[in-house]
C-alpha cells in the first residue's frame, strides 16, 4: 500500500465527518477495520487517529475524557481489524463491522454516562438512559460500518483481483 492510499484514506474520512450527515454516519469504524486488515501495522493507527484529529482540528475539540474513549475505542477497532489479515471473507468483515459499531456503542456511551458533567445519573438507572438515548445513534452507526465496509473491501478485492493483477495468457 503507498503513501497516497493512506493519505486519501484520512481525507476521506475526516471529510466524511465535515459535510453534513446523519449523526454518525460516517465511515471511521470501517477505515479502522481495513487499517487494520490491509494496511502496515503503523499506517494501520495512524490513519483513523489522523482523521479523527484532523477533523476535530476544524469541528472543535471535546472533553478529554471522551476523546480519550473515541480514539481510544477506534484504535481498538483498528486491533478488531487485525484479526481479518490473510482471513478476509464477506461473513468475516460483517461480523467484524457490527462488532465494532457494537464496541464503540458500548465504550462511548459508558464514557458519556461515566465521565464528569454527564446528563445522566451515576445510577445503574442512569446508565440504562444514557444507553437507551443513544440507540438511534447506533443504528446509524451499525448502517453505516456495514455500508461503508462493504464499499471499501469490495472495492479493494475487486481492484485487487480483476484490476491491477494482470490477466494470464491463455
Amino acid at each position: 500500500m503507498n503513501i497516497l492510499f493512506v493519505l486519501v484514506l484520512v481525507l476521506f474520512a475526516a471529510f466524511s465527518r465535515l459535510v453534513p450527515h446523519a449523526p454518525n454516519f460516517t465511515p471511521v469504524i470501517s477505515i479502522a477495520l481495513f487499517a487494520g486488515a490491509y494496511l502496515k501495522k503503523r499506517f494501520a493507527f495512524l490513519v483513523p487517529v489522523a482523521a479523527l484529529l484532523l477533523s476535530d482540528a476544524i469541528i472543535g475539540f471535546y472533553g478529554f475524557g471522551w476523546m480519550v474513549s473515541v480514539y481510544g475505542t477506534t484504535l481498538l477497532i483498528v486491533a478488531m481489524g487485525l484479526m481479518l489479515e490473510k482471513k478476509i471473507s464477506a461473513g468475516r468483515i460483517l461480523g467484524l463491522s457490527l462488532a465494532g459499531a457494537t464496541v464503540f456503542f458500548i465504550i462511548t456511551n459508558f464514557a458519556v454516562w461515566a465521565l464528569p458533567g454527564s446528563m445522566y445519573p451515576t445510577t445503574l438507572a442512569g446508565l440504562g438512559e444514557c444507553y437507551v438515548m443513544a440507540i438511534p445513534f447506533f443504528g446509524n452507526t451499525v448502517l453505516s460500518t456495514i455500508i461503508y465496509s462493504a464499499v471499501m473491501f469490495g472495492a479493494y478485492e475487486l481492484g485487487t483481483r480483476h484490476v491491477l493483477k494482470p490477466k494470464e495468457a491463455k
